[in-house]
């Protein structure tokens, strides 16, 4: 089953660092809420990278990997909605 994903830039309040946020749809319903790392303790080869801040159904993942890009992340959020159940 293809998903429609879409995102929506959002600021996200997170102590004035991380902030800037995407919100990804899946099918118009809200699956996942990834920032880009932009905090100086942050290792400087991740600056930039998008990390799932929270994940919603089968996308609140503990350990999901970092992104490139969000359209990356959105490529991730099909893949687990997509995955049959175990």
């Amino acid at each position: 089953m293809l998903l429609d994903i879409s995102f929506a830039p959002m600021r996200v309040l997170i102590d004035g660092h991380d902030t800037d946020g995407m919100l990804v749809l899946a099918d118009r319903q809200l699956a996942a809420v990834f920032v880009r790392l932009d905090g100086t303790y942050h290792d400087p080869e991740q600056k930039g990278w998008w990390h799932l801040e929270a994940g919603f159904g089968k996308c609140n993942v503990r350990d999901a990997p970092l992104f490139r890009t969000p359209e990356d992340a959105g490529a991730w959020v099909g893949r687990i909605l997509s995955a049959k159940a175990a």
